[in-house]
């Protein structure tokens, strides 16, 4: 099953356990648990996703929580494509559960669950792990999967029900209550109530199991019992063990008790029937082959004569058994088995008849049609006689010659399947008689059988018996029915289909001939794919039907009616047998491979029989013994003889050809055993690899431990485990992401605005359209000559007056760039902010971690991923000393190695130098340090064939001797079995040098020795003095030696010593390491607790963090806007200023039309906006912007108007310089100009500044809910880390180390004492040096500072009485130049009338363009007075045409009059060629209408002067 994470992320389970996720159709990577382990050990058969948490449910009965984040982000990390992760928490529901689906209850406040175990049971869980979490509560338990046997109580509305799932269960159907269930080791597969004849109180069970036991099981109250004190509260039922036995070993499929409860019978699927005498507790009384599985065993009722036992087989056969003879007071100790040889047992072989039952239906149909055809032919007979006499007989007659013609239809074949279809349900009719339901080919009916008369000599294999007669029952061609009952009046017959539907006929009294079964009561209560009805049965009374199926379904049905069971039904459990609590259980039968009945008694025989082998091979050994110790005796006589007496082993041989034979013999069975051993050995082999695997192969090395030679000290190595490959993965954590709040403007906020800056800049490039890029290439005309002249006249005049305006605007910006320069009043020096920023980032918070407003800085923060990030480095760094010190270890191994190599080279010379000393000046040689096993731990997988052969009498002798012994040998010699290093094993260590070295000495000794070996003669004075100086040299090297061996054994012993050592600072260190490892988890496991919300509160920080950093650059981005559009404004008003200014200089002084041009200068006209029109919506839109713009504009005239009566701006008055007053029209569309653009910059300042204010409100909610979650994010970091303070740490410390005193001692309470490193507090004590040094420092930088203030402000008074007397002088110079202060700036900019000198170069523009298109006019209508005449001549002569047809259509008229009118014989012979000729004249008519009208229409065209002329339509002949 899975689960989708993202859009493209896909995660579902496995069979094997494990998690699969993928992505884009991929498997991305599989997740499983550390050490390579399965998530779930079996299917995983949901997964869900619940508050980011993935819970994963599995057969294995585990509830299993991992991190959401875990899984969305893991990968692969090696080839393996696994990914090793742990589970938050887990639930166990139970032993023996198998979990399939899981939902959640809609509970607020409570995570409950209610899961579906596929053992039958629904479980309520809770699944909020704390610390009242409740235990998981099974709700309610039922079968799982198909429910095999039913059986109902003969007393009382109880039934018993039993499964695979090997449980058995009691029902009262009639109150529809559970009561009772009991569970056992294998499946339940049949069932049935002990008769009344058998308990009398109906409180015994009997079930047959799969594993071929049947138990017998009592039914009781426990509320009846003897209550004792303590005792727990009842049960309604219980069930009570009474009976066991095991007579099959197969599936158990029947049991049935015959009609005295004298015998039960059993069958099963092992083909054998099996007989016991209830009366004698069961005792077996034999069993009988049957040629088939038995499904059904139907004993017969007392109607029969005979008590006989009807067995039906699956494959088609189906047997009687006589009531088998019951031998009482016989012991049966001598009988090999319990097989019934002597029974007369009747067989019937069912042969398949449907095939012939069909074609005898067919026929039948064939001939009730053929007689309904016979009866319809006669009534149409005489119909058809009564109508139209003797041509009706005449037609009849034909009619049957042609239904006599038609072919009858083939017969169905005869087909009889090659596979006997199986037997389902059966029961008795009478003596010797019997109904049968089959499946397969031959559903669909039931078939009545008789069984033939015994025959000893028959075959019941080659029989073929067919049944005497069926019942066709309906809609059961491939639903045959499974299971038949008989209510108890035998009035009803119940049948259980396969479908899992249920029939009811109604039958006549005791007519189990099943005459009447056409009218039937049929309903689909069970699944109808997989419910096939297993059981069926009605109560005692007739009052309730009982139906089990295959879907685990029970249905009970009132056979009455509603009323008559109005009142309430409650069963009756039976009443426990007095002494039932005290009678002991018998012993059960657990073990599924237990003999059966059948099978001891032939094992008991078998082992009897194998005792007198085993004895006579015995004997046969004795005599065995006897010879070889005969033969022993032979031998030692045969050796003590002469050597020329003695008889040799192969004066024994016979023939050589013998010999070679079973040699030949033993080779060749020796190969068969290897051949038989292979599947073993194989076994053994693997058996080993695995546990190779398992334990040694994830060794990196095994432990070592090196022994001192002279001393006791030894050194051990570290057994270390490979590391994994997962330890090093590192997860990233949510507060990673997150940024610290002193980078945050430095490195977004610039970055956002530049692009912007970027954005904007590219938006402003212009470009040229394709067609002015065509028009460079054009000829120039005279016009454009003309019109280019006044553009570049005027462009030169505005480029003066630009060029002067942008050097008052760079001066005015170089003012602005100085006072921004300017300092403000709480300007703070940046390198100052930032050593504060870095101060208090860097700077040691010494504060206890325990105070309650202790707040931890960024960067101290720790979370689950960097604690797992540190127990990683905390365990490599461990990992890489203990390797190092193994590397130290192993070198020290090989050193003994070499140093015991090379005492044993020189002990061989030193024996080889004793040998030609004297014994009196020997010295004791020293003993050869030996290899102990746990040096060599890799020679303890190392083995032979004589190891193993050792092993193995090892093994052979521990069996032998007595447990005593064998501990007593097991305690002495250590080490036991090929593990154990013999004596001889130390020669293995040396090397070929050593080897050499001996092989060299002792040849040297065998030399000596020969030269030994010559007769002995008197030495010379020579010889003597040789002699004596060899033996100082051969006394000197045996000392020498034997201090070199000494030598060498200190120098190694120190080595050992000295790393011992190193190892001990080590073992401390690594005890250390160990103490943190688990601090370092505990931690670890509090954080993770921790990392859930903590990453919920990082991610809202970081969110409110992102959004208001976005809307203060929004801010700043709109209070730039602004500042622009303000500085526009004010650029607009200063050229407003310049305007009035300009023409104020132009009228000069004392003009007397000054008021007026001022006037008209001033007014206010209204002015029509040309707009592009885009759209429908837009144009209204601008329709009322520009009506309230003309009512604004209107309104704003009639104020002018009202305050002047008499104003007309449209004539110049008399005597006024017409150039001024042109001036004044062009300033005046230029005021208006200035005056529009200021509405627009005011309207979209007002817009900003509202935007800012929303802005500003929504910056400060955010920032109060961003200081919120910081706080919330602070608390709960506080929280985490007093939780982290609760966790113990251990730090071992030395006296010296502590500080801490009271009156000269050490407290024996030391809670309340601080930790600090060395580093810590040394840098404490440098920082507090520091400080002292900084203060003295900035003290004497705030006096200069002090000092070079009052020289500034000093400077800055001078400055300005300076600019106060330039700015006097300039005011007088402009007085006596100019007569009055006036606007510099206005002055230089002033220029010509733009606006005018564009309305002119466009009028010259539009003339030109007038004057061209008004001579393409003349051309235009030249051209179409010349058309209009050739039109005319076209129309007349068409007119001329017409007239020509009317003439001949006249005479073709008259001429058709004078033929119609004329009649003679001449032509009433010729039809056909007068019909030829009047459809010619016809078509031509035709023809000629067409023309016609087409004439007129195109006279119609003509007339109109205009419009597009068809050609005239031709005629077929005039186309031919």
């Amino acid at each position: 099953m899975g689960r989708g994470l993202t859009a493209s992320k896909v995660l579902s389970g496995s069979e094997w356990g494990n998690m699969l996720l993928w992505e884009a159709g991929f498997i991305k990577v599989e997740l499983c648990r550390s050490i390579s382990k399965c998530c779930h050990q079996g299917p995983i058969n949901q997964i869900m996703l619940d508050e980011g948490e993935v819970i994963t449910i599995g057969s294995d009965g585990y509830v299993r929580i991992w991190d959401f984040e875990t899984i969305d982000t893991a990968d692969t990390i090696d080839d393996t494509g696994l990914l090793e992760i742990e589970p938050i928490n887990e639930l166990q529901v139970d032993k023996n559960v198998k979990l399939f689906s899981m939902i959640k209850m809609n509970e607020t406040g409570n995570n409950i669950w209610l899961a579906q175990d596929a053992s039958g049971a629904i479980w309520k869980l809770d699944l909020s792990f704390s610390n009242i979490t409740q235990d998981p509560e099974c709700l309610f338990s039922f079968h799982s999967g198909a429910i095999e046997a039913l059986a109902v109580s003969p007393l009382t509305y109880l039934m018993v029900t039993t499964s695979l799932d090997c449980s058995i269960r009691i029902y009262d159907f009639g109150s529809r209550t559970p009561l009772a269930h009991v569970k056992f080791k294998q499946g339940g597969t049949a069932l049935a109530w002990v008769p009344r004849l058998v308990s009398y109180t109906g409180a015994q069970i009997i079930v047959g199991f799969e594993d071929g036991v049947v138990r017998i099981l009592e039914l009781y109250d426990p509320k009846g019992l003897t209550i004792f004190a303590g005792r727990k509260k009842f049960l309604d039922a219980d069930l009570h063990l009474q009976y066991v036995i095991k007579p099959h070993t197969a599936h158990v499929t029947a049991l049935a008790y015959d009609r005295d409860g004298e015998i039960l019978a059993t069958g099963s699927k092992d083909k054998t029937v099996f007989f016991f005498d209830v009366e004698n507790n069961y005792k077996p009384i034999g069993y009988i082959t049957t040629p088939g599985p038995v499904c059904q065993l139907i004993w017969s009722t007392i109607v029969h004569p005979e008590s006989t036992l009807l067995i039906l087989c699956e494959n088609g056969y189906v047997l009687e058994a006589p009531y088998p003879t019951i031998k009482e007071d016989v012991e049966d100790h001598h009988v090999v088995s319990y097989e019934i040889k002597d029974m007369r047992t009747k067989c019937f072989h069912f042969s398949s008849v449907k095939s012939k039952i069909l074609r005898l239906l067919e026929i039948e149909k064939r001939k009730k049609q053929k007689e309904l055809k016979e009866k319809e032919k006669e009534e149409r007979r005489k119909q058809l006689a009564a109508v139209m006499g003797e041509d009706g007989e005449d037609e009849s007659q034909g009619e049957e010659e042609e239904e006599e013609e038609e072919e009858e239809k083939p017969l169905p074949g005869i087909f009889i399947p090659s596979t006997p279809c199986h037997i389902l349900c059966g029961f008795y009719s009478g003596p010797g008689k019997f109904w049968v339901s089959l499946g397969g080919y031959d559903s669909g009916f039931l078939y009545h059988c008789e069984l033939p008369p015994y025959d000893e000599s028959s075959d019941i294999t080659e029989k073929k018996d067919e049944p005497f007669d069926f019942r066709l029952i309906e809609d059961t061609e491939d639903n045959p029915i499974q299971t038949i009952t008989f209510s108890v009046n035998q009035y009803m017959m119940f049948c259980g289909m396969q479908d899992g539907a249920i029939r009811v006929y109604i039958l006549s009294q005791n007519d189990l001939s099943l005459t009447n079964m056409e009218n039937y009561w049929h309903f689909n209560i069970h699944d109808n794919n997989y419910g096939c009805i297993k059981g069926i049965s009605t109560s005692f009374d007739d009052r309730f039907l009982v139906t089990t199926g295959a879907d685990s379904n029970i249905f009970v049905f009132s056979i009455f009616s509603e009323f008559e069971l109005r009142e309430s039904i409650k069963a009756k459990v039976p009443s426990p047998r007095f002494g039932i609590e005290t009678e002991p259980i018998p012993e059960d039968i657990f073990d599924p491979k237990a003999y059966s009945i059948e099978n001891a008694r032939r094992k008991r025989e078998h082992d009897k029989l194998m005792k007198e082998v085993e004895e006579i091979k015995a004997r046969k050994r004795e005599q065995l013994r006897a010879l070889r110790n005969q033969f022993q005796k032979l031998l030692k006589m045969n050796e003590e003889l002469p050597k020329h007496m003695q008889l040799k082993r192969t004066d024994f041989d016979l023939d050589s050809k013998i010999r070679a034979e079973m040699n030949r013999k033993t080779v060749h069975e020796i190969n068969q055993v290897e051949k038989e051993l292979a599947w073993e050995k194989e076994k053994h082999q693997l058996g080993l690899r695995k546990l190779q695997h398992r334990f040694h192969d994830s060794l990196q090395s095994d432990a070592i431990v090196v022994h001192a030679i002279q001393s006791e000290h030894k050194i051990s190595s570290y057994r270390l485990v490979k590391p994994s490959k997962y330890s090093r993965y590192k997860r990233a954590s949510q507060s990673e992401t997150k940024t610290s709040k002193l980078d945050r403007f430095d490195k977004e906020g610039p970055g956002i605005k530049d692009s912007q800056k970027d954005i904007g800049g590219d938006m402003n490039v212009p470009e040229e359209s394709i067609i002015e890029k065509g028009k460079q290439f054009r000829p120039k005309t005279l016009s454009q000559i003309m019109v280019e002249n006044e553009i570049e006249k005027t462009r030169k005049l505005v480029l003066k007056a630009e060029r002067a305006q942008l050097k008052i605007q760079q001066r005015k910006k170089e003012w602005e760039e100085l006072y921004k320069s300017k300092p403000a009043d709480d300007y703070e020096d940046p390198k100052d902010v930032q050593a504060i920023k870095e101060a208090q980032v860097h700077m040691g918070d010494f504060n206890l971690k325990t105070a309650p407003d202790y707040k931890i800085p960024e960067h101290m923060r720790i979370n689950a991923a960097k604690k797992e990030e540190e127990l990683g480095q905390l365990d490599s760094m461990t990992y890489s000393k203990k390797i190092h010190m193994n590397k130290s270890i192993l070198s020290l191994r090989d050193l003994k190695v070499a140093v015991i190599e090379e005492i044993q080279c020189l002990v061989q010379e030193l024996k080889n130098i004793q040998s030609t000393l004297h014994i009196s000046k020997h010295v004791p040689i020293p003993q050869i340090p030996r290899i102990h096993p746990e040096e060599v731990p890799e020679k303890r997988f190392h083995y032979d064939e004589k190891t193993l052969l050792a092993f193995k009498q090892q093994l052979m002798k521990s069996k032998d001797e007595k447990p005593p012994q064998v501990e007593q040998v097991a305690s002495t010699i250590p080490g036991s079995g090929f593990l154990r290093l013999g004596p001889g094993k130390d020669v293995d260590l040396t090397t070929r040098d050593s080897l050499s070295r001996s092989s060299k000495a002792l040849a040297l000794s065998l030399d000596i020795q020969k030269m030994m070996e010559f007769e002995k003669a008197d030495p010379t004075d020579v010889e003597l003095e040789i002699m004596k100086r060899d033996e100082i040299k051969h006394v000197y090297m045996q000392q020498y030696l034997t201090n070199r061996i000494k030598e060498l054994i200190v120098t190694f012993d120190a080595e050992l010593r000295l790393l011992r050592h190193q190892k001990l600072k080590l073992d401390t260190q690594m005890k250390l390491s160990d103490l943190h490892h688990l601090t370092l988890f505990q931690e670890t496991l509090l954080l993770k607790n921790f990392e859930k919300q903590e990453n919920i509160l990082q991610e809202r920080v970081n969110s409110l963090d992102k959004e208001e950093r976005d809307m203060q650059w929004k801010i700043n981005e709109t209070l730039k806007e602004m500042e622009e559009k303000k500085n526009e404004i004010t650029r607009l008003q200063d050229q407003e200023k310049a305007l009035y200014a300009g023409f104020q200089t132009a009228l000069g002084e004392n003009n007397k039309f000054e008021n007026f041009l001022m006037k008209v200068l001033k007014k206010k006209v209204k002015r029509v906006k040309k707009k592009e029109v885009e759209g429908d919506a837009d144009e209204d839109e601008e329709s009322d912007e520009s009506s309230e713009e003309e009512s604004s504009l209107e309104s704003g005239e009639d104020e002018s108007g009202s305050e002047d009566e008499v104003f007309d701006d449209s004539i110049c008055p008399t005597n006024c310089d017409m150039g001024l007053f042109e001036l004044a029209l062009q300033l005046r569309e230029k005021r208006q100009d200035i005056e529009e653009a200021l509405v627009e910059e005011k309207k979209i300042v007002d817009n900003l500044k509202k935007e800012n204010d929303i802005l500003s409100k929504k910056v400060r909610n955010v920032a109060t809910n961003l200081n919120a979650a910081e706080e919330a994010l602070e608390a709960y970091q506080r929280e985490k880390q007093q939780r982290l303070n609760e966790l113990l740490v251990v730090i071992p410390l030395k006296l010296h180390q502590i500080e801490h005193v009271v009156f000269g001692e050490i407290p024996s309470d030391l809670s309340g004492t601080l930790v600090f490193s060395n580093h810590s507090l040394k840098r404490l004590q440098e920082r507090i040096v520091q400080l002292q040094e900084e203060n003295s420092k900035q003290q004497k930088l705030n006096k200069e500072f002090r000092e070079r203030r009052k020289q500034l402000i000093r400077e800055k008074r001078e400055i300005s009485k300076s600019i106060n007397k330039m700015e006097e002088t300039v005011r007088e110079l402009m007085i006596s130049k100019f007569g009055r202060v006036i606007d510099l700036e206005a002055l230089q900019t002033l220029s010509v009338n733009t606006t005018l000198e564009e309305l002119r170069i466009k009028k010259l523009r539009k003339e030109l363009l007038n004057a061209k298109e008004i001579k393409m006019w003349e051309e235009k209508i030249a051209q179409v007075r010349w058309e209009l005449m050739m039109k005319t001549k076209e129309h007349t002569k068409k007119l001329h045409q017409m007239n020509d047809l009317c003439i001949e259509k006249n005479k073709l008229d008259s001429r058709l009059n004078t033929l119609q009118n004329q009649q003679g014989n001449a032509f009433q012979g010729l039809r056909k060629a007068d019909i030829v000729a009047r459809e010619k004249v016809t078509e031509l008519i035709h023809l000629q209408a067409e023309r016609i009208v087409a004439l007129k229409e195109e006279i119609a065209l003509l007339r109109k002067k205009g419009g597009f002329i068809l050609p005239p339509i031709q005629s077929a002949q005039e186309n031919r």
